[in-house]
């Protein structure tokens, strides 16, 4: 009766390989506590086994899926530096992008530090990886997360400029021409820097 209760373990030509397997079952149906501990079995007992590196990845997958996105972007950035010649580093470098991506704020006057990673990492995607599936989605992320940070550049702005600090409003609407993709605001801003150095001058 024991033996017919029991659940029966995938087969595979290797301990590693059949707790590999049984991780991934287990993920599958969202047990991930359980699969980690598969993963840290393969990682700390067979060590030089071929499913020791993909363990790692699975574990970073873990915490992908867990929402863990600050700790995921940590483990996959950590993957990549340890195995820089993996035969799928394109993934690797999507799920760093995403996990920075779903790190973003609702609202762009909150810290977008982890847009900045985002963009950065998506644009070394798209750059080494450009035939692959996961630079589908890369370019409307990046701009996204632009449109978020020249809205925050301008947001400043303005505050130095209703502040009275006309010296730093002036020089951050000069930056955000330099790159400015919104149009609409070219007038505006235009009318801003005139004003505020006539402001400075009177002062």
């Amino acid at each position: 009766m024991l033996c017919a209760c029991a659940t029966k373990r995938p087969s595979g030509s290797t301990e590693a390989e059949v707790l590999y397997k049984e991780a991934k079952d287990l993920i599958s149906k969202s047990r991930f506590i359980q699969a980690s501990e598969k993963l840290n079995a393969i990682r700390s007992q067979y060590p030089y086994s071929f499913y020791a590196t993909h363990a790692e990845l699975l574990q970073a997958d873990i915490l992908f899926s867990q929402e863990n996105y600050a700790e995921a972007a940590a483990a996959y950035i950590l993957f990549r530096d340890f195995h820089p010649k993996y035969a799928e580093l394109g993934y690797v470098i999507f799920r760093i992008s995403e996990s920075f991506y779903r790190q973003l704020p609702a609202t762009f006057d909150r810290d977008l530090t982890a847009g900045v990673e985002s963009i950065k990492y998506f644009k070394e995607l798209v750059l080494n990886y450009p035939n692959t599936e996961y630079v589908k989605d890369a370019q409307s992320r990046i701009d996204q997360i632009e449109e978020m940070i020249e809205k925050k550049e301008i947001y400043i702005a303005d505050f130095y400029f209703k502040t009275k600090d006309y010296e730093a409003a002036k020089s951050r609407y000069e930056e955000i021409l330099k790159t400015l993709k919104n149009k609409n605001e070219k007038l505006r801003i235009l009318t801003r820097i005139d004003e505020a150095a006539n402001l400075t001058k009177t002062r």
